[in-house]
């Protein structure tokens, strides 16, 4: 829940706002680059301060970016993309953003360069107060894209599944794996092993989740409460060797582990 305005604050926000976006009658995308925040942000706070979008009134209303490439053809690159906006990406109305944790900032820098290099085109990364940072990229087009493909504004309330390319080749769902258990996932130490986890609010999520895995030789877990696991030793060694998740904190917290392991004796030093 976003923290309550000081009768100050809310002062200085809503006539810094009224001057940028309804005096000099910029457009989100261009509020967002002046005040340095997504413009999803913008849009929440024209909202919280009751400031009513125009977007008929901006020069570029209905005017198509002429910056950005929608993809001709799939690609392990494209599924590790989906795999990641099914995990912590969202689709709005103007935007497409994915948000991390406040240490996440590597992980965020590769993200933006995965999405500049499917797109063709500049991707930017907010920093809210709270450290948490917002990759975003402002397209109709792409968002018009992508909802076609199979991504919706709200992947829980819809139960969204996996689009059916996904399966069509190992290495798509190698990729969305990668990049659904890169924000979605977690590793973490058991008393004798490793176990990793996939969390998400949508079962047909899981499911397909569940499914890949197999797919790809793997040995999950059935589902329970919203998650599923890995937990045979040579499952979780083989993911991380295959899969090759490119978030750093998923990996240091696996090698420390291993080490740890090691350390103990439990079996891992072989």
């Amino acid at each position: 829940m976003a923290r309550r305005w000081t009768k100050k604050e809310e002062d200085k926000y809503r006539s810094e706002l009224f001057h940028i976006y309804v005096k000099q009658n910029k457009s989100l995308r261009e509020v967002s680059e002046v005040l340095g925040i997504s413009e999803q942000a913008v849009f929440r706070r024209l909202g919280r301060l009751g400031i009513k979008t125009q977007p008929f009134l901006k020069k570029n209303y209905l005017k198509k970016r002429t910056d950005v490439k929608i993809p001709n053809k799939y690609s392990e690159d494209l599924a590790e993309f989906f795999g990641i906006m099914f995990g912590d990406g969202h689709v709005s109305h103007f935007q497409v953003v994915v948000s991390l944790g406040n240490k996440e900032e590597k992980y965020a820098k590769y993200i933006r360069l995965l999405i500049k290099k499917i797109f063709k085109t500049n991707v930017k990364i907010s920093l809210r107060n709270n450290g948490y940072r917002d990759i975003y990229l402002g397209s109709v087009d792409v968002i018009s894209w992508l909802l076609r493909q199979g991504l919706v504004h709200n992947k829980v309330k819809s139960q969204v599944d996996v689009p059916l390319w996904i399966f069509s080749k190992n290495n798509f769902m190698q990729g969305f794996l990668k990049g659904f258990f890169d924000t979605d996932g977690s590793v973490y130490k058991l008393k004798y092993g490793i176990q990793i986890s996939f969390c998400n609010r949508s079962l047909p999520i899981l499911k397909s989740l569940q499914l890949m895995l197999k797919k790809l030789e793997y040995n999950p877990s059935s589902i329970s409460l919203y998650n599923m696991y890995l937990t045979r030793r040579e499952d979780v060694k083989r993911f991380f060797e295959e899969i090759k998740p490119s978030n750093p904190k998923h990996v240091s917290r696996y090698l420390s582990i291993v080490n740890s392991l090691r350390r103990s004796d439990s079996g891992y030093s072989r």
